[in-house]
């Protein structure tokens, strides 16, 4: 609706495998994001991202945002293409389904 895709955990863990330059972000909370991030996220509060906004637009980096769920990184995917930024993927299931998957959860850095 707004521009953006979403892209699967096995689809995330196929373009590190491949070496695929992309950013990853988690816009969740501080306090969610101390119970672990996926390995390699930038640490980005949804309530943040309208004041950082000028960091994506003007990349074409492919952007993959990841929430608890799902549902505010496609929130916040769906704010950046209407910034003009077009290369925003959200993580189907957000960290929950990363970790169903058997995927990584690290603590923050």
């Amino acid at each position: 609706m707004y521009g953006f895709t979403e892209i699967t955990p096995d689809e995330l863990e196929q373009w590190r495998s491949e070496g695929k330059t992309f950013r990853l972000l988690d816009v969740r909370s501080p306090g969610e994001t101390g119970r672990g991030v996926i390995p390699g996220a930038e640490l980005i509060p949804l309530a943040t991202l309208p004041m950082r906004k000028d960091e994506f637009t003007g990349d074409d980096t492919p952007l993959v945002i990841y929430c608890q769920s799902g549902a505010r990184s496609a929130q916040a995917c769906a704010f950046l293409a209407q910034q003009g930024v077009d290369c925003a993927s959200s993580l189907r299931g957000g960290i929950v389904g990363w970790a169903q998957t058997g995927k990584p959860v690290v603590s923050p850095d």
